[in-house]
């Protein structure tokens, strides 16, 4: 069996979206100072690295993260490269490849390092989200911040994924994971009241597919 981590590395280093808080560490014990024990705490944007999305996160009284069902986040998944300019809305026409799996997850390209924000990556249209659900697909993720673009306002992509009832992952690394099916494992924190949570996303093949 093959195991693909999907999730960026967590550290001060990773990229945040503009205005969220990056990750801080506070170290409050420390063995290699002498105590029992190591502790730290931590300060950092929810929608930090691979991360999940709930719908409070764009819709007032939405569901937090910790409320959401956790089975979209597990289960047979189709990942699909598409060939998207900087800065475009992926439209259903974009895509090569039939969708034939419930989960899916886009590899654009256009975010292709962590820890420096390019605000230029591509996003996803409304209509492809549209066109998913008459698939059946239950998760669409993407290698880039944000199902939408930047510079858009209202999260139109967004509201069309809660529209088809469609869970959201943000922030995956897929530039090394072969187009095909697997199976995927990323879930969230069970973070009651907030809109988002990191997940340590993995895919697993088996070799058959």
């Amino acid at each position: 069996m093959t195991i693909y981590d999907i999730t960026p590395a967590i550290t001060e280093h990773l990229s945040v979206w503009p205005g969220d808080a990056p990750l801080t560490r506070e170290l409050l014990s420390d063995v290699r100072r002498g105590d029992v024990c190591t502790t730290s705490s931590m300060r950092a944007t929810v929608h930090l690295g691979a991360h999940a999305d709930a719908p409070g996160h764009y819709i007032p009284d939405g569901l937090s993260i910790g409320e959401c069902n956790l089975e979209p986040f597990i289960g047979r998944c189709q990942v699909i490269r598409v060939a998207a300019d900087r800065g475009s809305c992926i439209s259903p026409d974009a895509l090569q490849t039939p969708v034939i799996a419930q989960r899916v997850l886009l590899a654009t390209g256009t975010f292709p390092d962590a820890e420096h924000f390019n605000e230029d990556f591509a996003a996803l249209s409304p209509e492809l989200i549209q066109s998913f659900q008459q698939h059946g697909v239950v998760l669409v993720g993407v290698d880039t911040p944000s199902l939408d673009l930047l510079s858009v306002d209202n999260a139109p992509t967004h509201r069309a994924a809660l529209e088809q009832n469609m869970a959201i992952l943000e922030g995956l690394m897929l530039d090394d994971v072969p187009e095909g099916i697997y199976e995927l494992i990323a879930l969230p924190l069970k973070l009651i009241g907030f809109e988002a949570s990191p997940v340590r996303a993995i895919l697993r093949s088996d070799g058959s597919q």
